[in-house]
């Protein structure tokens, strides 16, 4: 293809040939407008002023004859601007005249239309011919009498018209070039640059985003908006190598484990009780990895906002209230005690699966590694505590325990999958447990915070209260800290399997 045929193919010169055509149409249809309205109201304020010349000088003929008709002529004649006047005889003699003799034989009779004339003066320029819109009435004694107006005023201003729709079109013209370099230049230039962006960020480089030059406008809203899109793929794709390379070290060893078992009831398969222990490990093993991969999976659904739980306003004190029922037996098989201070009701929007998943994580990793055996609680007495506030429109649930806590550095590296202390990997559990309750926050446009209760760990989840929930975000990446250890940003999740820290 030429680059004349490229040139035509561009959007800016579309729309400037678009433009072109459209504003000259529609100058050219105001001009045609008011150049035949203009000269219809001439030739009807000529026709007017032609008449009542003509029923004047008619009476005056009435009323002296032709004298007084020729008075009347002569005196009109010598006013500025003056008509056309030409009285003949029944002869077809000249009268009196201030025009050139003219030929009326034609008329036989009165005339009663207007017709147009040629003329010449009989003053200044006497050869040059003109031409004036004319009307002849036949008066008593065969005298015919003909008053006309020049239409040189009326055809130089449909002149003026003719000039001012070619210069327009000029204008246009000009015009139309000027946006299509400045559309070139500005619109274009941007759309090239985003279109440059795209095929690097398509080649591999997800670092890639595009300009925003600061104006304001509809590129800059979009570029936004599709950074705002990639920092959320790159997010993903940061996660999902994240979760590969997690799956790929954390489970080799259950994995290796489960394969020696196996290979181990193949050794001792003569001893049946021995098999059957085996056996019995393996199968833990395997539901053990079975949980973690479910786990993953609602940690996945959750963060992708496709959990398939439906949202319903429900009350957080209400789901606190059953949870201390349940785990309250539990605190008085280890002598502890479980308190709870709620300040209901606590309305939310949200689906009480997941919620009550969340807080069975943090129940259940109190219990494990805040007062498990391996736990230092100095002689205190187990104390677990279910706080519900509503503070400034947000729903608080905070589960204390008053165990060994947790370092302050490693607060917020715990939220992360598969992320277990030196002190718990002695226990059973994949790690997820409080990734999933991070989850949950950010799905619900909340926050997950890990504090100090001095002494022990305060785990607390903050969501919106009913009517307050902000717009749902699926970018687990978004985080913020609130704090020294907030965890933040909006996310969501499924109801999770019982998973730990």
């Amino acid at each position: 293809m030429t680059a004349f045929g490229k040139l035509f193919r561009t959007t800016a010169i579309k729309l400037s040939l678009l433009y072109l055509i459209v504003f000259s149409a529609l100058t050219g249809f105001v001009l045609v407008y008011i150049s035949s309205k203009t000269s219809a109201l001439l030739s009807k304020t000529l026709e007017t002023t032609i008449t009542a010349d003509l029923v004047t000088l008619s009476d005056d003929y009435m009323s002296g004859g032709i004298r007084r008709l020729v008075e009347s002529v002569l005196t009109r004649s010598r006013q500025p601007g003056a008509s056309l006047y030409l009285v003949k005889d029944f002869a077809g003699r000249t009268v009196v005249a201030n025009v050139g003799d003219i030929q009326l034989t034609s008329f036989s009779k009165d005339e009663s239309g207007f017709f147009p004339i040629p003329y010449h003066r009989l003053e200044g320029d006497t050869v040059a011919e003109h031409e004036a819109l004319a009307r002849v009435m036949l008066l008593p004694g065969g005298v015919r009498l003909l008053v006309g107006r020049d239409v040189g005023e009326r055809d130089a201003f449909g002149d003026v018209i003719k000039d001012a729709l070619q210069l327009s079109i000029l204008v246009f013209v000009i015009m139309g070039f000027a946006s299509w370099f400045i559309v070139s230049r500005t619109v274009l230039r941007r759309v090239e640059s985003v279109a440059e962006t795209s095929n690097q960020i398509m080649s591999g480089d997800l670092s890639q985003r595009l300009q925003i030059v600061g104006s304001g406008d509809e590129f800059d809203n979009l570029a936004r908006s599709l950074n705002a899109m990639l920092d959320r793929i790159e997010q993903l794709m940061a996660g999902l190598k994240e979760v590969s390379d997690n799956i790929a070290h954390d489970l080799r060893t259950p994995l290796t484990r489960l394969r020696t078992r196996l290979e181990t009831a193949l050794v001792i398969a003569s001893d049946p009780e021995a098999t059957r222990e085996a056996v019995a490990a393996s199968v833990e093993d395997a539901d053990a990895l079975i949980a973690t991969f479910d786990a993953l999976l609602k940690i996945a659904r959750v963060e992708a906002g496709s959990t398939g739980d439906k949202d319903e306003e429900v009350d957080a004190a209400a789901i606190l209230a059953d949870l201390a029922e349940l785990y309250e037996p539990a605190l008085e098989d280890i002598d502890g005690h479980l308190e709870i201070d709620v300040e209901g009701p606590l309305p939310i929007e949200a689906s009480r699966a997941l919620v009550s998943q969340a807080i069975v994580n943090l129940l259940d990793n109190a219990l494990k590694y805040a007062f498990g055996e391996e736990s230092d609680l100095s002689g205190r007495t187990p104390l677990l505590r279910l706080v519900g506030r509503a503070e400034n429109g947000h729903i608080r649930l905070s589960v204390t325990d008053n165990g060994p806590g947790i370092p302050a550095e490693d607060r917020q590296r715990v939220l992360q999958r598969f992320v277990r202390l030196d002190v718990s990997r002695s226990r059973p559990g994949s790690g997820l447990g409080l990734a999933l309750v991070s989850a949950v926050a950010h799905y619900y446009g909340g926050r997950f915070k890990l504090g100090d209760a001095e002494p022990g760990l305060a785990a607390t989840l903050i969501l919106p209260e009913s009517g307050r929930k902000p717009r749902r975000s699926t970018a687990s990446g978004e985080e913020k800290e609130e704090g020294k250890n907030a965890h933040v940003g909006p996310s969501a999740p499924e109801r999770a399997s019982r998973t730990d820290h």
